[in-house]
């Protein structure tokens, strides 16, 4: 079929004036008659074509559509969520970190040695600088305020690290009497035109009152950051703050540190030039970014909108329910237009992130695919009766002179133009799942606009089946990785020593050790082995993070640690020689917590180093107690740090329990803590147990704690108990 400007070569018509021609002799009224007829079949048969067929293209688009989106849309979210909970957990570290060094320092500030202080000086702006403030000239006259400062400003060159380390930009501790120590990058802030230092009280602040209220580490709401809002710029911050408090219970500082949303709000930005948004919910239902969101305005945490109290009942139900957990992807109505909206919580702090998708612009190209076949159908239709028409002009001037041979011609031409449209139909209603494609065959190939029809709706077919297998290829991978991601997870559990008893023939000590990832793969890890006959390594080590970077930078720290420790060093030698290994050229910035001790078998005297690792716990005697050591630096923070030994003289029976903070840090539904205290209470309730009946002990205590909530961190634990020469010789 050829096409010049508007007459159609090869069509109807031209096949309707040939037959005509050829059969000029025939009776014209029977012709008449028999193509109209004809003709009155054929249309009703395209229409009612066409119509099942923008009925089967919606259908099967829709679905396909709605599914993917809705796919894309609960991936998209999650990640986000995780992304954005990463920024809060690395922020709450930071914190807790601060505040164990500061309970150290301020318990006893009259036994640490002074360290110098600074105050604000302006030729120190836009450089990060520790400095000091007071709230009056009385408090930084007095002497004993003075040596509570002097013993708080150890934590300078901490809180400069840490800031170098994470990009923190403020970092401070408030002590009671209204002194406020810092690290930031706003010296000019502190200082006006004649000189003159600013005094400050931050016991005043809302995040001091926040957490002295608290008892406990808070998170603030989102708010604009003074220091910049001083210099003409809006930026959003959240700040983490923690209480401290001495051995009487008396309130020693608050210590905290400032999370900026630029990277958040980056993301938010992104998402709404996509075509959808991202919202950011704080625990109490406010919107924190974007600024400018329809529903409510964030205003600094002051007036907001709960959304949990919104008047729309479905939008209310569903911000309470991303706050508590994640959830699937639905349609609810904001606004008189609908929305696909998915939602996933941020753990650490409490928020949640909410992504949502209007529902017009996912139908877009439903209605586009739609619109473009009615328009080919239409067109076809068109083009068939002005065809028509025509032919039907031609036969009224030769009526006369038509014969039984037109009457026959009419008749075959019906049946070769109705025969490939029933074909059609039947093919379109025998299509289900499994069988999506409609294909072209022989008998659609007319010539005609039957053809362009079939074509039209073959290409149609071919791309939506494509999109159906594209989306399977994809559902492959995503297994595939989850496969790899197991494969990990056994390979790194064969790495840690998992034969119990680990040594049959020794009996002066019993040793029993677990871990337990939060995700497929984890960043703890234990290990024991024996030096030579008579002295046993044991190691309790936690890698910032999670996941396959933790675990990766896991097996690193594992085999140097080992491969130290079989030189024959001793325990503050083995982490300072890992720690120069780690610590050169770490450009992730990764670094792990590690507890090693090397038991002289024969004596029971055993030598300790701990480089930011939790408190070990001993039973001497008939229970369990928590052994405070001093604490080294972290493994792989920073180079040139060297770490101080101790000693432990152990007396047969007495028994060595070391984990990770996953034990201490376990969190129940309603986020409190499992602690030390239930932890003491666990080791406690059969002290004269065997080890591996300890650690059950320890981990069915965690496991009815937690209860159905979700594990954050990976959980390590290993009991040691030295039997002593004394019992291998009776034996």
């Amino acid at each position: 079929m050829k096409k010049f400007k508007h007459l159609v070569i090869g069509g109807i018509e031209n096949k309707i004036v040939n037959v005509v021609l050829l059969s000029i002799i025939l009776l014209a009224l029977a012709f008449v008659a028999v193509t109209a007829i004809q003709n009155k079949t054929l249309t009703n048969l395209t229409a009612d074509t066409n119509q099942k067929q923008e009925q089967s293209v919606s259908a099967i688009t829709t679905a396909v559509l709605d599914e993917a989106i809705r796919s894309s849309m609960k991936r998209s979210t999650d990640q986000e969520a995780l992304l954005a909970n990463e920024l809060f957990a690395d922020l709450e570290f930071r914190v807790r970190m601060l505040a164990d060094y500061a309970v150290k320092l301020l318990s006893h500030p009259d036994e640490v040695p002074p360290a110098e202080y600074g105050f604000p000086d302006p030729a120190n702006d836009g450089k990060l600088a520790a400095m000091v403030l007071y709230k009056d000239d009385a408090v930084a006259a007095d002497p004993e305020v003075a040596k509570k400062v002097g013993a708080a400003a150890q934590m300078n060159s901490m809180m400069l690290s840490m800031g170098a380390v994470s990009g923190a930009e403020n970092t401070y501790l408030g002590l009671p009497e209204g002194v406020f120590i810092t690290a930031n990058t706003f010296s000019a802030n502190w200082v006006d035109a004649d000189g003159n230092i600013a005094h400050y009280d931050p016991s005043q602040r809302p995040w001091y009152t926040a957490a002295v209220e608290a008892g406990e580490l808070v998170f603030t709401d989102a708010y604009y950051d003074q220091a910049y809002l001083e210099r003409g710029i809006k930026k959003l911050c959240v700040t983490c703050a923690m209480p401290i408090y001495g051995s009487e219970g008396e309130l020693l500082a608050v210590v905290a540190s400032d999370l900026f949303l630029d990277e958040m709000q980056k993301s938010v930005d992104a998402s709404n030039d996509a075509g959808g948004y991202l919202i950011v919910i704080s625990q109490d239902g406010h919107i924190v970014l974007p600024e400018d969101f329809t529903i409510a305005r964030a205003s600094n945490g002051i007036d907001q909108v709960d959304l949990r109290a919104s008047s729309n009942k479905e939008l209310a139900a569903f911000v309470t329910e991303a706050l508590a957990g994640p959830t699937d992807v639905r349609l609810i109505e904001l606004e008189g237009e609908l929305y696909y909206v998915s939602g996933a919580p941020m753990e650490t702090n409490g928020w949640a992130m909410i992504s949502g998708y209007k529902r017009e612009l996912a139908d877009l190209p439903i209605q586009q695919m739609k619109g473009e076949l009615h328009r080919i159908q239409t067109e076809a239709v068109s083009t068939y009766r002005a065809e028509s028409a025509r032919t039907r002009n031609l036969g009224f001037v030769v009526i006369g002179f038509i014969t039984l041979l037109l009457i026959t011609a009419a008749i075959l031409l019906g049946k070769k133009i109705v025969r490939p449209l029933n074909t059609i139909t039947q093919r379109i209603s025998e299509l289900k799942e499994g069988n999506l494609e409609f294909k072209m065959e022989d008998t659609y190939r007319t010539g005609d606009e039957i053809e362009v029809l079939a074509e039209s709706f073959a290409t149609i077919s071919h791309k939506t089946v494509a999109y159906v297998e594209q989306i399977k290829r994809v559902t492959a991978e995503k297994e595939r990785i989850g496969t790899e991601l197991d494969m990990a997870r056994q390979i790194q559990a064969s790495m840690l020593p998992h034969m119990f008893p680990p040594f049959p023939e020794r009996s002066e000590f019993d040793l029993y050790a677990t871990m337990t990832p939060a995700k497929e793969v984890g960043g703890d890890f234990y290990d024991f082995f024996l030096v030579d006959d008579d002295h046993l390594c044991m190691v309790m080590a936690d890698v910032s993070g999670k996941g396959v970077p933790a675990a990766l930078f896991m097996m690193i720290s594992k085999v140097i640690l080992q491969s130290c420790a079989m030189l024959g060093q001793s325990a503050a030698e083995i982490l300072t020689k890992t720690n120069e290994a780690l610590s050169h050229d770490n450009q992730v910035e990764m670094f792990v917590t590690v507890w090693l001790g090397i038991l002289e078998i024969s004596t029971g005297k055993m030598t300790c180093a701990n480089a930011g690792h939790e408190y070990p716990a001993l039973k001497r005697g008939d229970h369990f107690e928590l052994y405070k050591d001093r604490h080294g630096f972290v493994i792989g923070g920073m180079e040139g740090v060297r770490y101080k030994e101790y000693e432990l003289q152990l007396q047969p029976g007495d028994k060595l329990f070391v984990y990770t903070d996953g034990v201490t840090e376990a969190t129940s539904a309603d986020l409190k803590l499992f602690g030390t205290d239930r932890m003491l209470e666990a080791l406690n309730k059969e002290p004269d147990a065997h080890c591996r009946q300890i650690l059950g002990s320890v981990q069915a205590d965690i496991d009815s704690f937690v209860g159905e909530a979700e594990q954050f961190d990976d959980l390590t634990m290993l009991c040691m108990e030295y039997n002593g020469k004394e019992k291998q010789n009776n034996e």
